[in-house]
């Protein structure tokens, strides 16, 4: 599947040259630093590398509340490591800066105040250059603690030390979608990537496979990495449904467009009907009529919309109203795990994030962690929907089966699309 790689600095590849081997099991210490060493500065490269093509000017730029400045993604998964593991673990540490505490904690309550988050881009400085030596400093300090953690101390470091990594995969995702947003606000339309292609999706025959019901597993299994909001694993009942292999293409959105569906109020939930009166929505985000056909933004700037391609950058309501003109239903996040997990979908990973139609809420069971880092994924369990798979600004090995992407119904900024289901 294609993806940014460290190696090649903003050029779509194919395979994983930026992730990391598979965490050692039972190794010795020195083993153990060695290999986190190694994933440590592949990851922190990686995130480099997806900054590297943009100037100062739009490193500092935040399109929207949600977003936020390439420089502030920077500082922040630098924050992360320095609040969670460095300061804990290294008593003679010599604070960077005392005022970055503030400036790039996100939502951690209790790790101290913040500054809110629609002002991110109102901190013209510390600069782009300052966070590049606040990253130095801290990368330092962690390569001094992986070679010399003691070892009753270092299974809990390691352990808060891959919480890191897999959190700075999500900012350099979150880099390159908050980043198309503020680019898609510029009326020149620039490329972050001149070369770049959207991934092409598997070929098949499509339609729809049988999904057989009856109880089934999903959650987090094997020794693998995961989320707390993952687990724990636990069985579900399903009904017999019949899922796309494919998802929804632009073609079939333009058929959605022609048959006024942005204008039908019947297709629409109440609020999703409002979004579409509020923000004058008549088709995807990113998407401009100009010279006779629709054109949409990527990443390569405006580019005319390929009708083979699947549809991206929908929400939750566009999703739900789509499936409702097409007579279908959005899958349960259960659903596209099952199906998923038995091979029975085209492209699950790697090209577009899927909306399901389930509410993002706590597994039967589910405990938050004590402290901080209990407020990862917790206290998010209300008021958004859940998003299965990845997509193509999903940084290699980062995906899973049983991943839980959320986001609230109205937001269409991320690479998101559609997979239908229909009852038999």
């Amino acid at each position: 599947m294609a993806r940014f790689s460290a190696q090649s600095t903003a050029t779509v590849l194919r395979g994983a040259q930026a992730q990391p081997a598979a965490r050692p099991a039972a190794v010795s210490l020195e083993e153990q630093r060695a290999f986190w060493r190694e994933a440590f500065r592949i990851v922190r490269a990686e995130t480099e590398a997806r900054a590297a093509p943009l100037s100062s000017e739009d490193q500092i730029v935040q399109s929207m509340p949600d977003a936020s400045p390439t420089k502030w993604h920077r500082a922040h998964v630098t924050w992360f490591f320095e609040t969670f593991l460095v300061k804990p673990n290294a008593p003679s540490y010599r604070e960077f800066d005392e005022r970055f505490p503030f400036l790039f904690n996100s939502y951690y309550v209790a790790a101290g105040p913040r500054h809110a988050r629609p002002q991110r881009g109102l901190i013209t400085r510390p600069n782009h250059a300052d966070v590049t030596a606040y990253r130095a400093h801290v990368d330092a300090a962690i390569e001094a603690l992986i070679d010399t953690i003691p070892a009753a101390q270092a299974g809990e470091f390691f352990r808060i030390l891959e919480i890191g990594l897999h959190h700075e995969h999500q900012h350099q995702e979150l880099l390159l979608t908050d980043i198309l947003h503020a680019f898609a606000q510029n009326p020149t339309y620039p490329a972050y990537d001149a070369g770049w292609q959207a991934p092409k999706r598997a070929l098949s025959q499509g339609g729809y496979v049988d999904l057989p019901g009856g109880i089934h597993e999903i959650g987090h299994e094997g020794d693998g990495y995961g989320f707390d909001n993952e687990y724990p694993r636990h069985q579900t009942l399903l009904q017999d449904i019949r899922i796309a292999r494919q998802m929804v293409s632009n073609a079939e959105w333009l058929d959605f467009i022609a048959d006024g569906g942005y204008a039908n109020a019947a297709l629409w939930l109440s609020d999703g009907w409002a979004a579409v009166q509020n923000e004058g929505w008549q088709a995807p985000g990113y998407w401009i009529e100009r010279d006779g056909g629709w054109h949409a933004m990527s990443l390569a700037g405006l580019m005319p919309v390929d009708p083979a391609d699947p549809v991206r950058h929908v929400s939750y309501y566009e999703a739900d109203a789509f499936a409702r003109w097409a007579g279908k239903h959005l899958p349960s996040e259960q659903e596209w795990e099952v199906a998923a997990r038995m091979g029975l979908l085209d492209d699950a990973f790697g090209l577009l994030w899927q909306w399901t139609r389930s509410a993002y809420l706590p597994y039967p069971g589910y405990r938050a962690a004590d402290g901080a880092l209990g407020e990862y994924n917790g206290k998010f369990m209300v008021s958004q929907m859940v998003l299965r798979g990845s997509s193509l600004a999903t940084p290699a090995g980062h995906e899973r089966v049983s991943y839980r992407n959320f986001f609230y119904p109205p937001s269409r900024w991320q690479f998101s699309g559609v997979r239908l289901v229909e009852f038999p």
